[in-house]
C-alpha cells in the first residue's frame, strides 16, 4: 500500500482509476483507510493504492515523517525491485513504523 493523505480536493470514491504515464495507461485500484499512530492514538484518513503482488505494506518516509509516525531503523535494509527486476531508484527501505490500519 502506498498512502497519500486525503484532503477536500482529492476525496474521490474508491475503485479503479486510470492514468497515463508517458505512452502507457496504468489502471490502479485505490481504497480509503484509516491509519492510527500507536503512541498517540491519533488517526488520519488516507487513500491507498492496492497492489496484490507486493510483499509488504509501504509508505514513503517523507509521508511518515509529515504525519508524525515514529520511524524505527531496520537492522538490515530491504532492497526494492521493480517489475523488470532492476533495483528501485528510490533506494532500499531503511525504516519501519507501527500503525493500526482501519477499513470501513
Amino acid at each position: 500500500m502506498l498512502a497519500t493523505e486525503i484532503n477536500a480536493d482529492t476525496s474521490r470514491s474508491e475503485g479503479m482509476k486510470v492514468r497515463k504515464v508517458g505512452e502507457k495507461t496504468l489502471r490502479e485500484v485505490t481504497v480509503k483507510i484509516g491509519l492510527e499512530r500507536i503512541d498517540t492514538q491519533e488517526g488520519i484518513m488516507v487513500e491507498v493504492l492496492l497492489d496484490s503482488r507486493t510483499t509488504g505494506l509501504v509508505m514513503s518516509s517523507e509521508f511518515a515523517k509529515k504525519q508524525g509516525f515514529k520511524l524505527k531503523k531496520l537492522e538490515r535494509l530491504i532492497n526494492v525491485r521493480n517489475v523488470d527486476g532492476s533495483l528501485n531508484k528510490e533506494g532500499p527501505i531503511e525504516n519501519t513504523v507501527e500503525v493500526n490500519i482501519y477499513y470501513q
